[in-house]
């Protein structure tokens, strides 16, 4: 009886390692090579490093779990623990997960970074209110005309069909005089193919994910904007962390949004090279171009911060004093 009970008691100690071992999935909509999807990548395997295997995440890419639009809601109702999102697509939300994604508010990457630190603690507010932590936040880079023709005025988008994935961006081609119809990234190819659109505005990492090559000749790098990414955790899966494996996760995030501007910045670079290697023609924005497109962004400027209310207008006074620093 004596050596039953002590089988029994090793066999229950042996077995607290496993019992104390916590499993996470995660969502994204981005392919492995995606520049934001290997930051993940190594964003998961600090954690794993710092809590020595108690906290596993199993990261599902390309949106294989789910699509872009469902991956909030699926953190915030805890379906899933962890999940990255384009923040403007929620902008119908509230109008500051869609800031960065104005066109033209912020068209350096000085501006950029200005931007998020004016914008993020509003962000995080919100986040919070709906049950979510933002873990933290990494930028796109430059934006671009994804076009069969060179494009040197708006005019010529008028009638377009024009690719569009958040309010923002439908809104920018109603301005611009084009049609807009929502199309998420893992359909471009075919979208182009079959005429549903005829142009994108978007970033060369986009172009090379999609393989753009085989549907577009042009990529019209106009700066513009540099749209975000913020990775989200479910608060209650955070809560229910002991207090070490939680900062574990809050360090390697910190970790990972310095990580983003850099690879961002170099995948501005890398992507654009790749475009022109594969044959499209990758240009800048003509003074007339450019000075349209600013006349757009001014509007969707105002549009944004009619809809903002007063904490819009307190964080873009701070935006813009930290520009004028």
């Amino acid at each position: 009886m004596l050596r039953l009970f002590a089988a029994v008691l090793l066999a229950a100690v042996g077995a607290l390692p496993a019992a104390a071992q916590t499993r996470w999935v995660m969502a994204t909509a981005y392919p492995d090579a995606n520049y934001h999807t290997r930051n993940i990548r190594q964003f998961i395997q600090e954690v794993e490093q710092a809590t020595e295997g108690r906290l596993q995440i199993q990261l599902h890419a390309s949106a294989s779990l789910l699509p872009m639009p469902q991956i909030k809601r699926a953190v915030q109702t805890g379906q899933i623990q962890l999940g990255e999102i384009l923040m403007s697509v929620h902008g119908n939300e509230d109008a500051f997960f869609e800031v960065d994604g104005v066109p033209f508010l912020a068209e350096t990457w000085e501006a950029s970074a200005a931007l998020m630190r004016a914008s993020e603690p509003f962000i995080r507010a919100r986040l919070q209110r709906q049950g979510v932590e933002l873990l933290y936040m990494a930028n796109w880079a430059s934006q671009g005309f994804y076009t069969r023709e060179p494009v040197t005025t708006l005019e010529q988008l008028r009638g377009a069909r024009f690719r569009a994935y958040n309010a923002i961006t439908i809104r920018m081609a109603e301005l611009m005089g084009a049609t807009p119809v929502t199309v998420q990234s893992a359909e471009l190819a075919q979208a182009f193919a079959t005429n549903v659109v005829t142009v994108m505005f978007t970033s060369a990492q986009t172009g090379v994910d999609t393989a753009s090559w085989d549907y577009a000749k042009v990529f019209t790098d106009v700066g513009g904007m540099r749209a975000r990414n913020g990775v989200l955790a479910n608060a209650r899966a955070m809560a229910t962390l002991d207090e070490p494996t939680r900062q574990a996760v809050r360090a390697a995030a910190a970790r990972a949004a310095e990580r983003a501007v850099g690879i961002a910045q170099e995948a501005e670079r890398s992507t654009a090279a790749r475009l022109r290697e594969r044959g499209m023609q990758v240009t800048g924005p003509t003074p007339e171009l450019l000075a349209q497109l600013r006349e757009v962004g001014a509007k969707q400027i105002q549009d944004w911060l009619a809809k903002a209310g007063p904490d819009g207008q307190v964080m873009m006074e701070r935006y813009r004093a930290a520009l004028a620093r």
